[in-house]
């Protein structure tokens, strides 16, 4: 007995050391970095310039791999559900953590439990922009032209449940307003209806928005996040036009497995809060139009809590479903 217990405490320690001594030599290979949508997009643009840095920073080639499909869930799910050695990262975004889990009756993963937050890497405020047809110049004037007439004043999605719909979805709660939501398969053809007219009013992505808004063919009247965009500084907030505290974002950030050990979440934490500070990463951000956030993963942690939180709200009260 003696000796088995002697064994077993050799193998034990033997075990323990290696796992430690792993994670010391961290990364000692290649890294994936799953991306769950398309190449060319916002959310994959940004990883890749991330994936280089991290490339230089770790000394061991991030590589991006694009698993799109079902609203970000197809990647979302195999980023839960893979090794958590440190070798399989991820993008953690807006939908896939924060509103599918709400809107959808069954998902493949438990966005609270199978995956770990790293760093929120940006926020990406909305612009609200009208048609320069409409004859309101700010959201005071909006809001009073959608009380005279409840239900007329028209508002484009890229679809039910997005940041667009959501994000119109309060303005009608906060402002006690009416509004027709008119959701498109995707943000292209509803920004071309926007310009063309046929749609009164869209929230839109910043990096979407912002060529058609130095073209003058559409009229930004004011941003969701609670500080004012570089790139559109005479552009007020909502809180300023009128909604105080109102905020919302599209969002992403870096997420893995869980039970990935605590030393490679902080590494990776650390090395990513770096790179933020990297000027090339820097003017990407700005340059979209979104705001540099990082930070330590429990704060992460807590953010995609209270957006689960706040648009749970938002969804039960314009009783919102699936498509």
């Amino acid at each position: 007995m003696f000796r088995l217990f002697s064994f077993l405490l050799v193998l034990l320690t033997t075990i323990c050391g290696t796992s430690a001594k792993a994670q010391s030599n961290w990364p000692s290979s290649p890294i994936t970095l799953i991306v769950p949508y398309a190449p060319g997009g916002y959310s994959d643009t940004r990883m890749r310039l991330l994936g280089r840095k991290l490339t230089e920073k770790l000394g061991q080639p991030v590589v991006i791999e694009n698993k799109a499909g079902a609203g970000g869930i197809i990647g979302t799910n195999l980023i839960a559900k893979a090794n958590p050695d440190g070798y399989t990262i991820g993008c953690g975004s807006f939908a896939p953590l924060a509103i599918n889990p709400i809107l959808m009756k069954s998902i493949p993963y438990d966005a609270a439990s199978d995956l770990a937050p790293v760093i929120l890497l940006e926020t990406s405020p909305l612009i609200l922009s009208v048609s320069s047809q409409l004859p309101v110049k700010n959201l005071a004037e909006l809001i009073a032209l959608a009380k005279k007439d409840p239900n007329k004043l028209t508002y484009g999605s890229s679809g039910q449940g997005g940041a667009h719909h959501l994000s119109g979805e309060m303005l009608k709660a906060e402002a006690k307003i009416e509004l027709t939501h008119v959701p498109y398969k995707g943000g292209a053809p509803a920004a071309t209806d926007l310009m063309a007219g046929h749609l009164a009013m869209m929230f839109e992505m910043g990096y979407a928005a912002l060529p058609s808004i130095k073209a003058e063919k559409i009229r930004p009247i004011a941003v969701t996040s609670l500080k004012r965009l570089s790139v559109l500084p005479n552009i007020p907030t909502m809180s300023e036009a009128g909604l105080p505290g109102f905020e919302s974002y599209n969002w992403q950030g870096i997420v893995v497995p869980a039970k990935t050990p605590n030393a490679i979440v902080l590494r990776l934490n650390k090395a990513i809060n770096e790179i933020l500070q990297d000027p090339d990463m820097a003017k990407a951000i700005a340059d979209g139009a979104s705001q540099s956030a990082g930070g330590s993963p429990e704060s992460f942690g807590k953010f995609i809590k209270s957006e689960r939180d706040k648009w749970s709200k938002v969804i039960k009260t314009a009783n919102i479903t699936a498509e």
